[in-house]
């Protein structure tokens, strides 16, 4: 079956995705968010209308610098188990699919003029709780649980399938395996925690390993979320693994995770400081170009890391 490719990083071309959108519609603007899915909100005016808004002012941030676009978001919890769980339907939960890339082509219709490029992107989330470890799901079973889903995009004709929050690599291979047979683009993007490993203990560069080692590199890139830079800092040794970092999605707070989902209320750090904390990671590694955020982090934050980015690419 033929693939088609993501595009490869052009030197002084960025791509900007947008922040934590789930905890920013939670805490900011007061939506239930039931098994932390956001793609049942858009069956609601006023929800959709919130999304909508929030979007655009992701959208304005990268309308005023020129970047490009990769924009996601709705279809975390869309595979399944957390469909099922939601009383979905397997019709139903694949029209829920749909319906949240449709409804990112419309918002990023209005800035067809301001943004050279946008593309999309179908979040794949972990079967389990991102944070625990699913220790007895084996790559095939991965693979077949998330066909479901990755089938859906391929009709949804999105230009990449994002496996986000992923600590467990046996799973992630599942997920890239199932989207190579199916014939989409795909990332890996791994979470680690405050020991700067991924929570099933394993080393980010290993975890890196061992999913292009049992997929033949087949993933387009690797990424990191919903972590802090003093989450994350350890981890980048500078090695030649690192190369397969394209975008780090960082987390707002100086906070563990389980202590920020337990908070009940958006813990946005310090845009500023995050803005900079960025722009050195970006120094040091020039060869990344999609740039975003992650729980606590919204346009404010965006702004800031982006600012960077110009003067980076010129200098």
């Amino acid at each position: 079956m033929n693939t088609k490719s993501f595009p490869s990083p052009i030197p002084g071309r960025y791509f900007i995705t947008e922040g934590g959108i789930e905890t920013e519609i939670m805490y900011k603007w007061g939506f239930d968010l039931p098994e932390f899915a956001m793609f049942p909100l858009l069956e609601k005016r006023d929800s959709a209308r919130a999304i909508r808004d929030m979007y655009r002012r992701y959208l304005d941030v990268v309308a005023s610098r020129s970047h490009c676009a990769l924009i996601g978001g709705f279809d975390y919890r869309a595979s399944p188990d957390w469909g099922a769980k939601l009383g979905y339907s397997p019709a139903a939960l694949a029209e829920a699919n749909l319906r949240s890339i449709q409804f990112l082509r419309d918002v990023a219709a209005e800035y067809e003029d301001d943004i050279p490029q946008a593309l999309f992107s179908g979040y794949v989330g972990p079967r389990g709780d991102a944070y625990g470890l699913n220790p007895n799901m084996t790559v095939q079973e991965a693979e077949d649980y998330h066909s479901v889903q990755l089938e859906t995009l391929k009709r949804a004709e999105v230009d990449l399938a994002w496996a986000v929050t992923f600590n467990n690599p046996v799973e992630a291979i599942g997920v890239v395996r199932a989207a190579k047979r199916i014939g989409l683009p795909v990332a890996v993007s791994f979470t680690l925690d405050s020991s700067h490993r991924l929570s099933s203990g394993v080393p980010l560069s290993e975890a890196i390993s061992i999913v292009d080692t049992a997929t033949d590199s087949a993933p387009a890139f690797y990424s990191l979320n919903c972590s802090h830079p003093y989450e994350f800092e350890p981890a980048l040794d500078g090695g030649d693994w690192t190369r397969r970092l394209r975008p780090i999605r960082p987390n707002a707070a100086r906070m563990d995770k389980i202590s920020l989902c337990k908070l009940g209320h958006l813990e946005e750090g310090d845009p500023k400081e995050l803005g900079g904390l960025m722009a050195d990671v970006s120094r040091r590694y020039p060869h990344m170009d999609i740039w975003g955020g992650c729980c606590g982090t919204g346009h404010v934050h965006l702004k800031e890391i982006v600012s960077h980015l110009p003067q980076l690419a010129a200098s």
